[in-house]
């Protein structure tokens, strides 16, 4: 079968080649009448834009390349959705790889794509961040962090604002009623973890609570880690009543150790988790967590990366709102043991 040219819809429609390929590309030199009926032949012929050769005219390849710790994580999974969704919408290809959270790795990858040249790129969950700012004058081709986990700031950034976001969830126990609140965190040293944790401190220091070393955990973000962590808590002689954790990963290790000591959640203790994954409502109980607008923030950070075709000096370190969703593993500590 032949595919058909813009010579053919030229032909067609009795008009120049260059006038076919502006009303294609949505010039503003052609009449919008003009521009509308070319594109309607061109639709009724069954033209497909040549991805090669519009690449060697307009120097782009209409390709993202997106860097992700692992695929396997269902809350990176939302992110990448919410990526393609807004670059299929504008014509572009996503081209997606995995870091596996290792920082020399992730620049590895970063630097594939460019020799690939990628239009633009992606990263979630970043381990170098600021390394990105003296590699952009030397790549060409702008970046955009989300979840950047680096403790320097970077210029094009989507984030949630963990600090609020975790001191609203840690007055929500507090307003339950809960004193003796643990902390279940990320020992990795992630900029997410220091500002979670910063929300917990900042809401018990305001609520007059007691901020003890021994209610202080660290895990791996994964469920393993949180069920290890969680034992350390369920050794103490007097037990915390309510534990925040970093993630829902590690909420969900945590709900298992508890219930395995025939412990109750939430009338024992009650768990209280960050991200909202899809799982987290269909756990036993429904796990109260922070919701993350994860699709949303794939979608702005594309977003933001296609502003930066048009204008590379565009700027944009955006901080989303977390959503506290209130589920059953969280109620009001028993009588006796506030």
């Amino acid at each position: 079968m032949k595919q058909i040219s813009i010579k053919d819809i030229a032909r067609a429609a009795r008009v120049s080649h260059p006038t076919v390929s502006r009303a294609i590309r949505h010039s503003p030199l052609v009449k919008q009448e003009t521009a509308e009926r070319i594109r309607e032949i061109a639709n009724r012929m069954g033209y497909r834009p040549n991805a090669v050769a519009r690449s060697l005219v307009t120097r782009k390849t209409g390709t993202i390349g997106v860097v992700v710790t692992t695929i396997a994580d269902p809350f990176i999974g939302e992110v990448v959705s919410g990526i393609e969704e807004a670059a299929n919408e504008h014509g572009y290809s996503v081209i997606l790889a995995n870091s596996n959270a290792d920082p020399a790795r992730e620049i590895n990858v970063v630097q594939s794509f460019q020799e690939r040249r990628v239009d633009g790129i992606l990263v979630a969950a970043s381990r170098v961040g600021a390394m990105y700012i003296p590699m952009l004058n030397r790549f060409k081709i702008p970046i955009v962090l989300i979840n950047n986990q680096h403790p320097e700031e970077f210029v094009d950034s989507v984030m949630i604002d963990n600090v609020a976001s975790s001191l609203r969830a840690v007055q929500y126990l507090i307003q339950l009623g809960h004193r003796r609140i643990a902390y279940l965190g990320d020992q990795y040293g992630l900029q997410s973890d220091t500002e979670r944790f910063t929300g917990y401190r900042e809401a018990l220091l305001h609520a007059n609570c007691p901020l003890c070393a021994e209610l202080i955990v660290q895990a791996d973000g994964k469920p393993e880690g949180g069920g290890f962590a969680m034992d350390k808590l369920l050794s103490l002689s007097i037990l915390p009543t309510a534990v925040f954790c970093y993630n829902d990963m590690s909420a969900i290790g945590a709900l298992s150790r508890i219930r395995a000591r025939g412990l109750r959640i939430p009338q024992d203790i009650s768990l209280l988790g960050f991200d909202d994954l899809f799982i987290s409502s269909y756990l036993d109980p429904p796990l109260t967590t922070v919701r993350q607008p994860k699709r949303a923030m794939g979608r702005i950070a594309t977003e933001i990366l296609l502003k930066l075709f048009d204008d590379p000096q565009y700027e944009a370190n955006m901080k989303m709102k977390g959503e506290l969703i209130v589920r059953e593993s969280t109620a009001p500590p028993t009588a006796g043991i506030k």
